[in-house]
């Protein structure tokens, strides 16, 4: 049986504002994540999802509640705990092999060492005849495979992706779908996966996790039953795509109203109260 990899437990966040305005995040969030599963978290702009990504990864602190790995605190990043983030993040003076042997580098590991693993973890993304490139040579698809080869090459035990698709056109973004995949059934990582697009999720995920508005909370969590690879022509992928963009859709008029003063019409004036 499969055990829980990441724990999080009622967890709230709340940013202030340079005015001293109080914007609540998450409020109450938990959520149990086994080994080796894909999870894709989907909500509406401000829910926190990106939030909830850093504080996973030691990022961003947890003031309340409390998130576990392996039944130990996040506190601080983790070298088992990679990030793919949706800027490439790549040092432009450095070559690709050297980009992705970068965290390898970092920990003390033997120069020539880190260049083999660099070296196999570009094949595993179809790069190792770029591994001499700059960044500034790739196109923006080949620049995330290397973001995605360099947190591999860590050998993480978890990866954690925010939005690492949102900047590319739709075919590279299909395309780079599939190899994540294919990475992902080789290596049979956890990952947990931050998107904007329903049809992304659905497309990868084992379980959905759809929030709420801000403050983010889980509406909804999803198991989608389908076998990989999924057909997007398949009635029953449009149909449970209909069913989360309703939910989406949901919330963002909630949220709405709920900042939108109510107006009152009375003869010869128009008065609003919130």
């Amino acid at each position: 049986m499969r055990e829980d990899i990441i724990v999080i437990n009622q967890v709230g966040k709340t940013f202030i504002t340079e005015k001293g305005a109080n914007i609540p995040a998450l409020q109450e969030f938990s959520l149990k994540i086994k080994e080796n599963d894909f999870i894709c978290l989907v909500g509406p702009s401000g829910c926190g999802k990106s939030t909830l990504l850093r504080m996973m990864a030691g990022l961003e602190p947890v003031v309340l509640g409390q998130i576990l790995y392996r039944g130990y605190e996040v506190l601080k990043p983790d070298k088992r705990i990679g990030m793919v983030f949706q800027e490439y993040s790549l040092l432009p003076w450095r070559t690709v092999l050297d980009n992705v042997g970068l965290g390898l580098e970092l920990a003390g590991t033997p120069i020539r060492h880190c260049r083999e693993t660099a070296i196999k973890y570009l094949e595993l993304v179809g790069l190792e005849k770029f591994s001499g490139a700059y960044p500034y040579e790739l196109s923006g698809g080949m620049r995330q495979r290397v973001a995605i080869a360099r947190a591999l090459a860590n050998d993480p035990d978890i990866l954690l992706m925010d939005e690492p698709f949102g900047a590319l056109d739709a075919h590279t973004r299909i395309l780079l779908q599939k190899e994540l995949l294919k990475i992902w059934e080789a290596n049979r990582k956890t990952i947990v996966f931050v998107t904007h697009s329903v049809d992304e999720a659905i497309y990868l995920a084992d379980h959905i996790i759809v929030m709420t508005a801000g403050p983010g909370r889980i509406k909804e969590r999803i198991d989608v039953n389908m076998p990989r690879p999924r057909d997007r022509a398949n009635p029953v992928y449009g149909k449970l795509s209909s069913r989360i963009l309703d939910m989406l859709e949901e919330e963002v008029v909630s949220s709405q109203e709920a900042v939108t003063p109510k107006t009152y019409h009375f003869p010869g004036r128009v008065t609003a109260r919130s």
